[in-house]
């Protein structure tokens, strides 16, 4: 990846003075969620980004890096994204999705995570505004909170926890989003 990465800076021109630097892009993605961030370009082969996002739970922060090797309208890319969503109750967003309106789960209660993503993409459009997808793998880490409230007290089985245990889960992910370059 290192060696990737200087190659892509070594052998890319810098950004010419007609291309924009700093742009805003937003996508919708799993697990990413809906995001709108801050793009800034320092050289055509590299751009970095960082901005807020919302799951239909909560909101979270993400950041991210992508080498773009080509400087042509189509290109392949490489991206990588990291992110976190603070704890939020996901109860409404069930009823919502299932229509039950008395559905409540304890465990959906306080759900959030951190999560890491690799992604291929293809990339259309330069200079002004770029489309793009990318697909590729993501780990997610967290927490299942008020795991003893599952247990059925009608079962002779006992289950206690004394920390809430962690899941981790590593999955296929992607995103489809627009950059629009103003500066």
């Amino acid at each position: 990846l290192r060696t990737l990465l200087v190659a892509a800076v070594v052998l890319s021109p810098s950004v010419a003075s007609a291309d924009r630097q700093f742009g805003v892009t937003v996508d919708a993605g799993v697990p990413d969620g809906a995001a709108a961030s801050i793009v800034y370009r320092p050289i055509s082969a590299f751009r970095l980004h960082a901005g807020a996002t919302h799951n239909m739970i909560t909101t979270g922060v993400r950041a991210g890096v992508s080498i773009v090797p080509m400087k042509s309208w189509f290109s392949p890319t490489l991206n990588f994204d990291a992110g976190s969503y603070k704890e939020g109750d996901a109860n409404p967003l069930v009823q919502m999705v299932s229509g039950d309106s008395a559905f409540h789960n304890d465990q959906l209660e306080r759900v959030g995570y951190r999560y890491a993503n690799a992604h291929l993409g293809l990339e259309f459009g330069k200079k002004r505004a770029t489309f793009y997808l990318h697909a590729g793998g993501s780990y997610i880490a967290g927490k299942i909170r008020n795991l003893d409230a599952a247990t059925d007290g009608n079962s002779s089985t006992t289950v206690s926890f004394t920390t809430d245990p962690d899941v981790r889960l590593l999955t296929v992910s992607a995103k489809l989003g627009l950059i629009i370059y103003f500066l």
